[in-house]
């Protein structure tokens, strides 16, 4: 593997001094995740100091660490390049990398659906040329520049996502990233314990035009209330605005869109072009979000006819709508893993979804919920309003975790009540108690009401190997 860098360019960017000569091929800054040839920067934060990890990463294989203090247990001659602060220096190297380049970059947020965006504008740029983007959800004040960082200089095509939780957070993002075109998925009341409304959260998603480059393009949501706010702020900036929506008058228009077992038949009006395209993973949102992505890839002067094909690979993630079929007692079971995070928006989209679809195996639709976070005040409303969600998926059990969800559980038909608990690890037994073969079983809430251990139990029932199928959120 070619290096991704050297330690002479990494000291000129970072002005560190280096102890040696060194190459790296990646770079990390969690110790338990380094890999070989990796560069480790020992981050110092609230309640650790990645100093006191160096060693440990060194002896994991990694090829050099960049510090700004030398710990006690650091052996004589490691190659390391001292810096004033770590955390700048990681920012610097972000920077160089952004800079060394020549790709076309594309940032993406919104209040939901950023990393599916993201993972689909991967691949559709992918099907052009070489393509680099963020892991995961790499997306706040370390994820963005840690992500630039591991930029191969022979990109072609960059996507980036960014994330806030307040405002101010994406603006000093977006000028590392330095998008060409930035796309804003959509603006939901997520993290309003944090703002005083909505149109505040459309501002600070709205700071992803403050990097945008010269003759850059915005992608927007045009069915969203608060277009209007997110187009004056990208004209301010001087971009070029390309909307996305179903409703007529959106650049990117979705038409029709058949939402089957295994994907979506799409029907769009792109630019004025009739384009239809399967995807493998189902749900109307999705099928929303992929003419974001068409739209930028108009935006880069691609083809969009030959990126059509790149929906039909894209896959569901991990705790983002992976459906697996699991063998029980008895017969199949179908768990649809939502688990990583939750929203209003966002656990409305996954309850829609299970309503849509026919249950895999003819058996009831299950819901497992846990409590949505970061809603302040507005949060008991926003808990009680999903009873008709629940109603209109037919759902005829529903299993509720969290103190907000005690609320909304209050307002539901005796018949559809499950069971509630206030927390998910007490919530295992009388799941796993009432599950049955046939069932159909979404999981879903944030990740700080912990729903992984529910996930774990349904799958825990699978008496053979799970076998993923198609995909949701």
């Amino acid at each position: 593997m070619s290096a991704l860098w050297t330690s002479a360019e990494i000291s000129a960017a970072v002005a560190g001094q280096s102890s040696g000569d060194f190459a790296v091929t990646g770079v990390s800054i969690d110790s338990r995740s380094v890999e070989k040839g990796d560069l480790f920067i020992a981050l110092q934060g609230p309640t650790f100091d990645g100093h006191d990890f160096v060693a440990a990463a060194l002896q994991r294989g990694a090829a050099g660490a960049l510090i700004h203090r030398r710990p006690n247990n650091l052996p004589m001659g490691a190659p390391v390049i001292e810096v004033v602060d770590t955390m700048k220096a990681l920012e610097d190297l972000g920077r160089a990398a952004r800079g060394r380049t020549n790709a076309e970059v594309a940032a993406v947020t919104g209040s939901v659906g950023k990393t599916s965006t993201k993972e689909a504008l991967r691949s559709v740029l992918a099907l052009f040329a070489p393509t680099f983007a963020t892991t995961g959800n790499l997306n706040n004040q370390w994820g963005a520049p840690l992500s630039l960082a591991r930029m191969p200089r022979d990109t072609r095509y960059g996507v980036f996502e960014l994330g806030m939780n307040h405002a101010g957070e994406i603006s000093p993002l977006s000028q590392m990233v330095r998008p060409h075109v930035a796309v804003i998925t959509t603006v939901e009341p997520v993290h309003i314990e944090f703002f005083a409304s909505v149109a505040e959260i459309a501002d600070a998603k709205a700071e992803i035009f403050d990097g945008l480059m010269p003759g850059g393009s915005a992608i927007l949501p045009f069915d969203n209330p608060h277009f209007d706010r997110l187009e004056a702020k990208a004209k301010r900036m001087g971009a070029r605005v390309l909307t996305f929506g179903a409703k007529d008058g959106a650049w990117a228009r979705l038409t029709d869109c058949q939402v089957l077992p295994d994907g979506n038949d799409v029907t769009a009006e792109i630019g004025g072009k009739k384009l239809r395209y399967r995807m493998a993973a189902p749900g109307r949102h999705l099928a929303l979000n992929s003419l974001a992505v068409l739209a930028a890839a108009f935006a880069l002067n691609l083809d969009l006819d030959h990126a059509l094909p790149a929906f039909g690979a894209v896959q569901a993630l991990k705790g983002r709508g992976k459906r697996e079929h699991l063998h029980i007692a008895g017969g199949d079971l179908e768990l649809i893993d939502e688990g990583y995070n939750a929203s209003p928006a966002s656990l409305r989209a996954a309850l829609n979804l299970l309503g849509t679809l026919p249950t895999a195996f003819g058996g009831r639709r299950i819901a497992v919920l846990g409590d949505m976070r970061e809603l302040g005040q507005a949060a008991p409303d926003l808990h009680r309003g999903l009873a008709p969600d629940l109603s209109a998926a037919q759902v005829e059990l529903a299993f509720l975790v969290g103190p907000h969800m005690k609320g909304l559980y209050d307002l539901l038909p005796d018949n559809m009540k499950g069971a509630y608990r206030a927390t998910s690890d007490e919530m295992v037994q009388p799941l796993i108690a009432a599950l049955k073969a046939g069932d159909t079983v979404l999981i879903k809430g944030s990740l700080g009401t912990r729903m992984a251990p529910l996930v774990e139990a349904v799958r825990g029932l699978d008496r053979n190997a799970s076998r993923t199928t198609g995909n949701g959120h």
